[in-house]
């Protein structure tokens, strides 16, 4: 059964709670996007000086855009950065149709995208948001100069313990049947455990960072469809795992033309490490950031890292001018437009998008300070070696998986 089959809650039928605002970071603003059958919250930064390059977000499942907030600072000056809180997460209300598959999310952020006109953007996913833009750029190329993967979550043969619970959340009846179980536990009790299943090293979130998560989840408990959202885009996660042939989540990486930065931490109890070599090979214009100390959610656990990796990668692909400075908007050398894009345009309307994906193979693979996938398929590490990938242990602590 797919997660919209379920009767949904529907945001223009339910009356919402008042709950308490969304943190603003400094140098963020907010805005509400209207869109047919969604309403998306924006999270976006100052843009530095006019020109820069456009720059995507996706969270993760739980997550929200504040998960991007330590990586968007990092990365002023080189990109103009927004982010996405997905339908029926952070401050977005649930979709009018109840439908929380991972394609129904990269349908979300498509819809956002032509409705913006940003395209082609610098892509970030991380987690479920790493398996939603993986599918955005494997069937609309023309939306995405590169694209950049932190822990993303594609199908395990062999799930990690841990990642167990999580994908339990998605069948029937679990949901509510965890709601009351845990009814009694505080935030702060739900948070700390947050933290231990996504943190490399929980100790490195510091008290105010710590509260403000807390604060966050009691706002979104308040919130009718929480576990709704939760338990959907669980079994959207489980669902996207079954699919096989053109649809299968690796098919769809052996697809993306954009030149792609893996991130993998060491550390993570959600994604397992040994998925950063089968991806490296997958993924055809690749490079892989191993931190061995890192979580789930690595932008958020070593921006700095993350950041300088991106650099490196917008270098390979040429994206960048002299002095360093990023190309001006429109004067993208990826792969986001020209003939690859024209190709990209062939209709795979059994994926339920209107543009298609491209297949074959690209001439050349870059080479960076970060390691690179040889055309033989191995691929070296930049820092270190280990089983997982980051979490965030600054702004938002409920970066979710």
């Amino acid at each position: 059964m797919s997660s919209t089959e379920l009767p949904s809650v529907s945001a223009a039928t339910s009356v919402l709670p008042k709950v308490a605002p969304v943190r603003v970071g400094e140098g963020e603003r907010l805005r509400s996007v209207g869109l047919p059958g969604i309403t998306l919250t924006v999270r976006s930064r100052d843009a530095v000086r006019e020109g820069l390059p456009p720059a995507l977000y996706v969270h993760g499942l739980g997550g929200s855009s504040q998960n991007w907030s330590q990586l968007m600072a990092e990365l002023d000056g080189l990109v103009e950065s927004e982010a996405l809180d997905l339908p029926g997460f952070g401050d977005s209300p649930p979709p009018d149709d109840g439908d929380y598959s991972v394609t129904g999310h990269a349908r979300a952020v498509i819809r956002y995208l032509d409705a913006a006109g940003r395209g082609p953007v610098h892509l970030f996913g991380n987690s479920l948001g790493g398996a939603i833009t993986t599918r955005v750029a494997a069937v609309r190329p023309d939306l995405v100069r590169t694209l950049t993967l932190i822990s993303p979550a594609l199908p395990e043969i062999r799930v990690q313990r841990s990642a167990v619970p999580t994908a339990l959340l998605g069948l029937p009846g679990v949901a509510s049947l965890f709601t009351r179980i845990s009814r009694e536990w505080t935030a702060e009790q739900r948070v700390r455990g947050v933290l231990g299943l996504c943190y490399g090293d929980p100790g490195q979130v510091t008290p105010e960072a710590f509260r403000y998560a807390v604060e966050e989840l009691e706002r979104r408990l308040q919130l009718p469809y929480f576990w709704d959202a939760m338990a959907r885009s669980s079994r959207g996660i489980v669902n996207a795992y079954t699919l096989g042939g053109q649809h299968g989540l690796w098919r769809q990486a052996e697809r993306v033309l954009a030149p792609t930065l893996l991130v993998y931490g060491g550390r993570d109890q959600l994604v397992g490490y040994r998925m950063a070599q089968r991806a490296a090979r997958t993924f055809r214009d690749s490079r892989l950031l191993s931190l061995p100390d890192a979580g789930h959610v690595a932008m958020m656990e070593y921006p700095e890292s993350v950041a300088a990796a991106f650099r490196e990668l917008l270098a390979d692909a040429g994206e960048l001018g002299e002095g360093g400075k990023p190309g001006k908007r429109g004067e993208s050398t990826g792969y986001g437009a020209g003939a690859d894009a024209a190709r990209g345009r062939r209709a795979l309307e059994a994926d339920g998008f209107g543009r298609g994906g491209v297949s074959g193979a690209r001439g050349s693979r870059g080479a960076g300070s970060v390691s690179t996938v040889s055309d033989a398929g191995g691929a070296g590490t930049g820092a270190g070696s280990g089983s997982g990938a980051g979490h965030d242990g600054n702004d938002d602590t409920n970066a979710g998986s």
